[in-house]
Parts: C-alpha cells; sequence; structure tokens
C-alpha cells in the first residue's frame, strides 16, 4: 500500500443520503518545510501543525477566491502564533517565542492570557475578522465553537500532529451539517461518533479513500478530485527592502555601522536572508 499517494493532499467529500459534507487534508513535507525554517521547542511545532491543518480545512470551506489567516497571540512564552492560507492550499506559518515552553505544554500555559483571531480576506470584497476567547483547552475547540456561533454550523473537527514513517506529520478531518438545511442533528451525531474512532496510524498512514470506507463503509461518499497542498512564502528582495525603508533613515545608519556595512532582513516564514549594503538601500529609495 503507498500512503504517500495522498501526502500534502486535501479532498472534500460529501455523504449522499445525510446532507453532510468532510474534508480530508494531510501534512507531510508542508509541515517539515514548515519546521525547517525555525528550531521551535515542541509543543510550539505541535501547535502550529495544528493550526496548519485547521487552515486548510477553513480555506477549502471558502466560496471565492482568497485567503484566510489564523493567529494567536498572547502574554505568555509564546506570544505569536500565525498561520496564513489562500484557496489554493497554499499556507505558511510562523511564531515568535519568548520564553521558556517545555515539552507538553498546554495552549493557555503557552498563551497565557490570548485570543485566537481570524482573519477572511476575499480577493475582491470585503475582510471580515472574527475574535475569539481562547476558552477552551485546544485551538480545534475553539474553533468549532467559531462554527457554531458565526455560521450556526453545527462543526467537527478532528486533527492530529505527531510522526509517521520518522517524520512530521499533521492531517485532520472536517464534519460539517450543509448549510440548505436537510441534515439532521441525528445524522450529524451518528457520522461524527464513526469519525471520532480514527487513529492517529489511520490519519497519518491510509490514503483518503481507504480512510473513508473504514470510517463510512455503510455510507454513500461522493469524494472529489483532490487538491495539492504546498508551503508557500511570498517574501522578495522588494518587500523586505519596502520594509526596510519604513526604519528612519538615522537608524538604518547606526544598524549599518553596528554591524559592518550590511544590514540582514530574514524573513520569519521560511528564513530567507536579504542583505543591504549602503548603496542597496540607496537604491531603494530612489526607486520610491
Amino acid at each position: 500500500m503507498n500512503y504517500t499517494q495522498d501526502n500534502d493532499k486535501l479532498y472534500r467529500y460529501l455523504f449522499q443520503n445525510r446532507a453532510v459534507r468532510g474534508e480530508w487534508v494531510r501534512l507531510n513535507q508542508t509541515f517539515t518545510d514548515t519546521l525547517n525554517t525555525r528550531h521551535y521547542p515542541k509543543a510550539v511545532q505541535n501547535l502550529l501543525g495544528e493550526m496548519m491543518v485547521a487552515t486548510n480545512l477553513l480555506t477549502a470551506t471558502l466560496k471565492f477566491n482568497g485567503n484566510i489567516t489564523v493567529q494567536i497571540q498572547g502574554d505568555g512564552p509564546l506570544k505569536l502564533a500565525l498561520v496564513n492560507g489562500n484557496d489554493q492550499q497554499q499556507i505558511r506559518a510562523l511564531a515568535r517565542v519568548k520564553g521558556d515552553i517545555q515539552d507538553g505544554m498546554s495552549l493557555h500555559d503557552m498563551i497565557g492570557k490570548g485570543v485566537l483571531v481570524i482573519t477572511i480576506a476575499p480577493t475582491e470584497g470585503e475582510r471580515y475578522q472574527g475574535v475569539i476567547g481562547l476558552d477552551k483547552p485546544t485551538i480545534t475547540e475553539c474553533l468549532e465553537d467559531y462554527f457554531v456561533r458565526s455560521e450556526q454550523l453545527q462543526t467537527q473537527l478532528i486533527i492530529r500532529t505527531g510522526e509517521y514513517d520518522g517524520k512530521a506529520v499533521a492531517a485532520g478531518m472536517l464534519l460539517q451539517i450543509m448549510p440548505d438545511g436537510q441534515g439532521t442533528p441525528e445524522d450529524f451525531e451518528h457520522l461524527t461518533t464513526l469519525a471520532a474512532t480514527v487513529k492517529d496510524e489511520e490519519l497519518f498512514g491510509l490514503p483518503a479513500e481507504e480512510l473513508l470506507y473504514r470510517l463510512y463503509h455503510e455510507e454513500v461518499v461522493e469524494v472529489f478530485e483532490p487538491q495539492t497542498v504546498s508551503f508557500f512564502c511570498g517574501c522578495s528582495p522588494e518587500r523586505s527592502g519596502a520594509a526596510l525603508l519604513l526604519i528612519p533613515e538615522a537608524e538604518i545608519d547606526e544598524i549599518l555601522e553596528e554591524h559592518k556595512g550590511s544590514i540582514d532582513m530574514q524573513c520569519e516564514c521560511c528564513g530567507t536572508h536579504y542583505f543591504f549594503n549602503k548603496e542597496a538601500i540607496n537604491k531603494l529609495k530612489q526607486a520610491q
């Protein structure tokens, strides 16, 4: 069995007799690429994996072109965790750690007093932003609560992070009653009860259709063509240069003097370094 065939893939599916829709995603190389950008503590790695899977599942519910940003900010040792994904399933993530974070630390221990912010930005049209209190033990539970409050739709999220075949992996499933009102609470409860039996090794190791058959072999499930998920960062020398020019000129001169005539601008998402000397900075100013 070739479990890798569905690595870094997202599937949508429908239960034809239940008026419930579902999504499944598994992040393999995408997750590894994210973790390779920084040396994050294990607890932060797991949180970012959970947030990345959640963001992929959220973007798959969009009915328009655009992107979603899911971020947590607080006053604990983890100041910020941010994931951005678009309708093409291109995703990036970063975290800012300002203290000691131990393995197994809970969400609330890492974040302290904080909030979950979800920003939906269509390519055309107005942005929407929702701010949610972190009053649940996990991000997954907070997001389930968000769906109920914002869309009045019963939603189940199952998200797991860990290792499979010696490599980092994050995977998850979403079940949601269809918004047309045809689905019943009984249908939803039946399907979520079955979904809750899924094991980590099944989420991490089985092709999507085999996993769905194991869980729902008595159901009529229509599975659509998958989307490929990938790590993508839109940084560039131009963007880094534009950010540099926001710094007052006197401060830029001080930094140049302190760092032997070169300023290193490192992208927080992918870790790429962009170097600017005085000549390069002057060219940026002239191009404004």
